[in-house]
């Protein structure tokens, strides 16, 4: 009889799934489902990632595990932005340690196998607006601020009183020639997300410096 690893190394879509899955695959939904996964977790050969979502662990993986798309498994709706959308598109030099979300939930943060996942709350009044779906090869996919909406959470969630590109540039240390490159219809879809306040104000500053 096949382990429970065996079956999610065989199964499991890009090394992940769920305990309703497993529960599928060994026809058991009581004890002896949770003993096999117990005992799986605990030889290292699968990782409890958050509550009923689990992963093989690296040693099964092979890099089939995109902790971008898994984040999204681990608290939703919500969007990959701030720290790690900038350094996704190229646009900060630091490397980004955790991967970082908004959601329109509380903020918290994960510890997990795989890595450690925040989730900042930012209300919104159109959610993904600035934000786009990326398909990558392989099939993992996930939702991805563009970064001009990744600035503006920056700004929301830090509480920054900025109207200019300088302070992007001198705190976060993005090349001047990725401002210029944004676009004015880029600015008009990420201003309608958010309510007047900080987020607007640094929306405007900086499009008014950009002459867009």
């Amino acid at each position: 009889m096949q382990t429970i690893t065996e079956i999610a190394i065989q199964k499991a879509e890009r090394g992940v799934f769920t305990r309703e899955q497993a529960a599928l695959w060994v026809g058991s939904r009581n004890e002896r489902l949770d003993g096999l996964l117990k005992r799986a977790v605990a030889r290292g050969e699968i990782w409890r990632v958050h509550r009923g979502l689990y992963s093989v662990s690296d040693r099964y993986s092979r890099g089939r595990i995109n902790p971008l798309e898994l984040a999204q498994r681990i608290h939703g709706p919500s969007y990959i932005s701030l720290e790690s959308a900038l350094s996704y598109h190229g646009w900060i030099p630091e490397a980004v340690h955790a991967i970082t979300s908004v959601s329109l939930g509380r903020s918290r943060s994960f510890e997990s196998p795989v890595g450690l996942f925040s989730f900042a709350r930012v209300p919104q009044c159109r959610f993904l607006a600035g934000v786009r779906r990326i398909q990558e090869d392989g099939g993992s996919a996930f939702f991805l601020a563009t970064p001009l909406k990744a600035l503006a959470d920056h700004v929301y969630v830090h509480q920054r009183d900025w109207h200019s590109a300088a302070p992007v540039v001198d705190s976060l240390r993005v090349d001047p020639e990725f401002l210029a490159e944004l676009g004015g219809e880029l600015f008009d879809e990420v201003m309608t997300a958010y309510k007047p306040g900080r987020v607007s104000r640094f929306l405007v500053g900086l499009r008014k410096e950009l002459k867009l």
